[in-house]
């Protein structure tokens, strides 16, 4: 029996995320540049999507965090939208996604990235989709219990980051700890989205941005305290090449490193 070559095993990957619109990333480029597509297939879909160290929707939303906050590859930020329905994410998953990007790339990345994916659903409702919505979140918070639920969520990730703020901060900058910490409340507290899932989503985007190793390390670090395997994040490190480049993905690799060095 013939071994399924690299572009093969890609193909066949790439179908079962993206499929029409991941034809139509490759059909746009055979006039101007068939071995840019032909590599995308090979490496992108063959030798790193196919990997089982990660699961295809925690893949998908790695992708639709690092593309909403790089936030300049709108088109493939769609074509991933539409992969991670496909593979099981729920709208409003990839609602708290891209709502979850504004803490660390902005709110001008954010609603261009929920613009994106208005388009999609629009686009896969016109060819007779419909997709499931999934759930809203559920846990009200009151303005009073902001800072408390915050201090919670946080040391949900790491028991002694809220000292680490509050002794580096409180007497430079107190406004930027409540801010911090508020943020968890109005975010990462909201309850329909894992914390699985929100910290790969995490992790994948400063791995692509490049610019804050220190949240980086944080993020690993409690990544790992909420369950991700060192296994895992190595693989969010290896799609990573795919959408920011070895650089980004080497340095991403070297803070795993450290950070379990360091554990």
């Amino acid at each position: 029996m013939k071994e399924e070559s690299r572009f093969e095993r890609g193909y066949r990957k790439l179908l079962e995320i993206d499929g029409k619109a991941g034809q139509e990333v490759e059909n746009g480029l055979k006039d101007i540049s068939p071995d840019l597509g032909r590599y995308i297939i090979e490496y992108s879909f063959g030798d790193i999507y196919s990997r089982d160290g990660l699961d295809l929707k925690s893949k998908e939303i790695a992708v639709v965090a690092a593309l909403t906050a790089l936030g300049n590859a709108q088109p493939q930020l769609k074509v991933h939208i539409n992969g991670a329905l496909n593979v099981g994410c729920t709208i409003n998953e990839i609602k708290e996604v891209i709502i979850q990007m504004s803490g660390y790339s902005g709110f001008p990345t954010s609603i261009n990235a929920m613009n994106a994916l208005k388009d999609v659903i629009n686009e896969r409702k016109m060819e007779g989709m419909n997709d499931i919505v999934g759930d809203e979140p559920t846990n009200e918070i009151l303005p009073s219990e902001r800072y408390e639920v915050g201090v919670k969520e946080l040391s949900e990730l790491d028991s002694n980051q809220v000292k680490v703020l509050e002794e580096a901060y409180n007497d430079f900058a107190p406004d930027l700890v409540k801010l911090v910490v508020n943020s968890y409340a109005d975010i990462i507290g909201r309850n329909n989205l894992s914390k699985r899932y929100r910290q790969i989503a995490t992790i994948a985007a400063l791995t692509a941005l490049g610019n804050a190793k220190p949240q980086l390390k944080f993020h690993i670090n409690s990544g790992l305290n909420i369950g991700l395997t060192i296994d895992e994040v190595n693989e969010i490190m290896l799609l990573m090449t795919v959408f920011a480049g070895f650089p980004a993905a080497i340095n991403g690799a070297n803070t795993l490193k450290e950070v379990v060095n360091e554990r």
